[in-house]
């Protein structure tokens, strides 16, 4: 007897993306945001370029497209009810940065609010125009042109998750505002 159920095409991706949540901020003209997205994705090395899907309809895709860059916050668990909370709702009707009480500053290269507190790291992003997709795909293609991590978990180009660090730990979300968190690393041997 099988355990396996069919899987509807529109949940299909689920399965096989377990890459962190992230946060996406954005800023233009005195305005700023800031949502969760749960699909984003390395796609070059160098020089170093990411994918992320944000919804054309969203007041973030708005936002970067007017100013052309974005942030990539990646959060720890500490920051798993906030990252829900701005994933749920609009910054269309408020500053979500200021009624979440978040503390970002501006990103060393491109002016883009960054965050620390309660996130493993961050990438300033400048968005790669994409005429042939922009009006029919979600997917942003952008450059990373500086990025940061907390040393307590991400050190020499590896991530490093242990007992002491688990505030920090990458979040994954499953749907329906649950997570998993990233830890009990295996390693593998030859």
């Amino acid at each position: 007897m099988t355990h396996f159920v069919p899987v509807q095409l529109a949940h299909a991706s689920r399965l096989i993306n377990h890459g962190p949540t992230v946060l996406v901020t954005s800023a233009y003209a005195g305005r700023r945001n800031i949502m969760a997205a749960a699909w984003s994705m390395p796609v070059e090395f160098n020089p170093p370029r990411i994918a992320i899907v944000i919804d054309k309809s969203t007041y973030t895709r708005e936002l970067i497209a007017a100013s052309g860059a974005l942030g990539v916050c990646i959060p720890g668990t500490a920051l798993a009810g906030l990252t829900y909370a701005v994933g749920t709702t609009s910054g269309r009707d408020e500053d979500k940065l200021a009624r979440h009480n978040i503390q970002a500053q501006p990103g060393p290269v491109l002016g883009v609010p960054v965050i620390e507190q309660g996130c493993a790291a961050w990438l300033e992003c400048r968005l790669i125009p994409e005429r042939h997709t922009e009006d029919a795909y979600d997917t942003c293609f952008a450059e990373v042109v500086a990025a940061a991590a907390d040393a307590r978990i991400f050190a020499n180009g590896r991530w490093d998750f242990r007992d002491d660090n688990t505030a920090l730990q990458t979040i994954h979300h499953l749907g329906a505002g649950k997570f998993v968190r990233a830890g009990g690393v295996v390693q593998g041997a030859v």
